[in-house]
């Protein structure tokens, strides 16, 4: 049993849960509770940690059956916690990420939300929360936007970022360049947009691009789409939290693709 904050083990989990650097280093990442560890391909996994208290659990024991555990004492697990109240079961996982190419699926029309430079670990989550239950083909991210295996963002996706093809991109622009290149439409959501969003066809393939909280789409990435959408708003609000627009977007386009008589 682990029963020391000091423990080398014990600060390395500190740094893979505060540090994107260690979490690039070392290929892995870290979830916490038990329904992410559930959800968590076996072949993944790479070390467990439990708690005291989780362990005291008969049903927790049966969930943990087959897999090999580092029991944590319960002050220890609560200060490297990055959870309010902790679960008590915290699980290092090796990452996976895909390429561009592989997204592409040939069974139906694919479906891509391209991000730009996003920001807070909650609208990333809940992107690619929403990405899994719309269909979407892939989540492309522009090099600066946040980190995805940030303990935030993880906790917000609720299981889908082991679902959801995802892939960082250096340039953005050229990534843009190569879905057009495969007969993608590129739009972005935009103030100069000439049409509402839900006055386009978006059965075919798609890719909807998403900028920064603060600022929106560059210039240059805007310059890229093939076309600029409106969505429409009443009152005095001049934009959309960033991942409630890209729903707004993902379920146009799974409505038209669900709904063809009523486009």
């Amino acid at each position: 049993m682990i029963a020391s904050a000091s423990n080398a083990q014990i600060k390395n989990l500190m740094q893979l849960i505060r540090k994107p650097k260690a979490r690039r280093e070392q290929g892995v990442f870290i979830v916490e509770g038990i329904k992410m560890f559930i959800e968590t391909p076996a072949n993944r996994i790479e070390k467990i940690y439990v708690s005291e208290k989780f362990i005291s659990n008969p049903s927790n024991l049966e969930k943990l059956d087959g897999f090999s555990y580092e029991t944590v004492k319960d002050e220890v697990f609560r200060r490297i916690s990055d959870t309010v109240t902790p679960q008590g079961v915290m699980t290092i996982v090796k990452k996976s990420e895909t390429c561009l190419k592989n997204m592409f699926s040939n069974e139906r029309n694919n479906l891509f939300i391209v991000l730009e430079d996003l920001q807070d670990p909650g609208n990333l989550g809940t992107i690619i929360r929403t990405a899994e239950g719309a269909g979407v083909s892939g989540v492309i991210m522009s090099k600066n936007t946040v980190d995805i295996y940030n303990p935030k963002v993880i906790r917000s996706t609720m299981g889908a970022i082991y679902r959801v093809p995802f892939t960082y991109v250096e340039n953005l622009s050229d990534s843009l360049d190569e879905l057009k290149q495969r007969g993608v439409a590129v739009a972005a959501a935009h103030l100069a947009g000439e049409n509402e969003y839900f006055e386009e066809d978006w059965r075919r393939n798609t890719a909807f691009i998403i900028g920064n909280e603060a600022n929106g789409i560059s210039d240059e990435i805007s310059k890229k789409a093939d076309l600029l959408v409106r969505i429409p708003m009443e009152g005095k609000v001049e934009s959309l939290n960033a991942s409630v627009a890209a729903s707004i977007l993902m379920y146009e386009a799974v409505r038209q693709r669900h709904h063809r008589d009523l486009i």
